[in-house]
């Protein structure tokens, strides 16, 4: 890669930072995928934000009670605005629960519906007061009202609000271009000026604006432009020559590597919690048999991906929940598929699947975004596959059409990576329920099995002392991911590292285990 060093010249105080595809939904009650969620993260709050432990925080809620199992209380800071001036309310809050709870309210089509299946109803018992009234007990319920999966919007937001989003976050909507870029400004009003939710990051701000760093000249964030550019050779090539000051998860671990002395440029990485997956449609005929399913997880190498791929900075996953997750199952409690292409053979062998004269002996797609890093694995994966007798055909379109697909459940497989909604064990609930259907959840792939449903309504409605009820909910967790383990509706792929690649103007860059640009709350620019 080469090309110049004397960056691009733009208005003082703009960041730019690459995306690989547009948001699909900038309304936090429908947005599902990574984008969205990233950029609303900056625009909207939730009442509670979790810290780098997962755990969660005050936030739009200073604090919050349930005076029996049905029932939450959440006590509003108060002095919040929406980014258009308006106060935000316990009104606003029940506004944006009751449009999840009875999307039709709204006129939305929101996946995230699911996560409220066991709220009645919210009420607003005085101005900064919110009451949430369950039919049955939700564990996971406060989960749910954290940052990356809920976001407060005013009263009466319909169905086409994400359009025209507004919050009460750091920065303020301005554009949005399909396939092109979005853009944001700061907003000098917001209550969270200099706070991230994580005492790791938190810095105060001068009474002139600039950032407490002491350096000479340093000046806060006024405006971010993100900018999608679909190739990652694009992306990089744009960072290096300084027309682009951030790209986070989006180069390939060989771009970050060939990168990593380029003048001007900076690496911020970390472990990282997002999840990627391989998810079957298990109401296909040629993936009912969890035995080819088994097949299709043995086939695969999934160290040497990470070990080419990604230079070995990924850790390999069989579960979903991130490292140091309460709930996890640990590596002795669970199957493992270690690469075995003879076994493979002999799992599709003993399925009815003998090998054609061409060797073949089933034939699977796999759709895929066109994003470089999953490309590149899905070439891999047709290769490695291939060694078993599997036929792998790759479907790759832009993220927009590939989604929608996913969301109707036109494949047999697909990859993709859960971002956030991973760290609690509620995403069990959320994709692998037989209540989880889209559009009420993400259980695309329609997996059932009663034992799983039932250890999940038993993990959600345990009540009683903390411990107590950590102690049952994870022996149920446990059983469900052993379970999964063995049916395979999905499977686990790794943990990569966050990156993000950076400028030098751009200083204060904190990578965070969810990958999410709380980074661009608190960084500052260097003139």
């Amino acid at each position: 890669m080469s090309g110049c060093h004397g960056g691009a010249a733009r208005e003082r105080g703009t960041v730019v930072v690459v995306l690989e595809s547009s948001p699909n939904n900038l309304d936090p009650r429908q947005g599902t995928d990574a984008q969205s969620e990233r950029v609303g993260g900056l625009i909207f709050d939730a009442l509670v934000k979790k810290d780098e432990n997962y755990n969660l925080r005050p936030w739009l809620a200073t604090s919050w009670e349930q005076p029996d199992a049905l029932t939450w209380v959440f006590h509003l800071r108060d002095g919040v605005r929406f980014q258009d001036g308006r106060p935000l309310e316990a009104e606003d809050v029940v506004w944006t629960i009751e449009s999840l709870i009875e999307p039709k309210l709204a006129g939305l089509i929101s996946a995230k519906s699911g996560a409220f299946l066991h709220v009645d109803r919210a009420e607003a018992r005085d101005r900064l007061t919110v009451v949430v009234h369950l039919k049955q007990p939700d564990a996971g319920l406060l989960f749910n009202l954290s940052d990356g999966l809920f976001g407060v919007v005013p009263r009466g937001a319909g169905g086409d609000f994400g359009m025209h989003p507004v919050g009460s976050g750091p920065f303020r909507f301005v554009s949005q271009v399909q396939d092109k870029d979005v853009v944001l400004e700061r907003f000098e009003d917001c209550w969270s000026q200099g706070k991230s939710g994580n005492p790791t990051l938190s810095q105060s701000t001068r009474k002139d604006g600039a950032p407490s760093s002491g350096a000479p000249g340093a000046s806060e964030i006024e405006r971010v432009r993100f900018e999608v550019v679909p190739d990652t050779i694009t992306g990089a090539l744009e960072l290096e020559k300084g027309s682009a000051d951030a790209a986070s998860n989006v180069l390939t671990p060989d771009m970050v590597y060939a990168l990593r002395d380029a003048p001007g440029l900076e690496t911020a990485s970390g472990p990282g919690s997002n999840a990627w997956y391989l998810n079957f449609n298990v109401a296909d005929p040629a993936l009912r048999d969890k035995r080819v399913r088994q097949a299709v997880a043995l086939a695969m190498d999934r160290s040497a991906i990470v070990a080419a791929l990604w230079r070995g900075h990924a850790r390999l996953a069989d579960t979903l929940l991130p490292a140091g997750q309460w709930a996890a199952a640990t590596d002795a409690e669970l199957a493992h598929y270690p690469h075995d292409p003879a076994r493979a053979a002999a799992l599709l062998q003993a399925a009815g699947l003998p090998a054609g004269r061409d060797g073949v002996r089933l034939r699977l797609s796999l759709k895929i975004s066109q994003d470089e890093t999953t490309r590149l694995l899905a070439a891999v994966l047709q290769q490695q596959l291939r060694a078993a007798g599997i036929e792998l055909r790759i479907r790759s379109a832009e993220f927009g059409t590939f989604y929608a697909d996913v969301t109707h459940g036109a494949f047999q497989m697909y990859i993709l990576k859960w971002i956030g909604s991973n760290e609690d064990p509620d995403i069990y609930r959320y994709m692998d329920s037989s209540g989880s259907f889209p559009p009420k959840g993400a259980n695309r792939g329609h997996y059932v099995n009663a034992r799983v449903d039932e250890l999940l309504a038993k993990a959600a409605a345990e009540t009683g002392p903390a411990e107590e009820v950590e102690a049952r909910r994870r022996a149920e967790y446990v059983e469900v991911q052993q379970i999964l383990a063995d049916e395979l509706p999905a499977i686990p792929l790794w943990f990569p590292d966050n990156v993000v690649v950076h400028t030098r103007r751009l200083q204060g860059v904190v990578s965070r285990g969810d990958g999410n640009f709380d980074f661009l709350r608190e960084a500052w620019l260097m003139p």
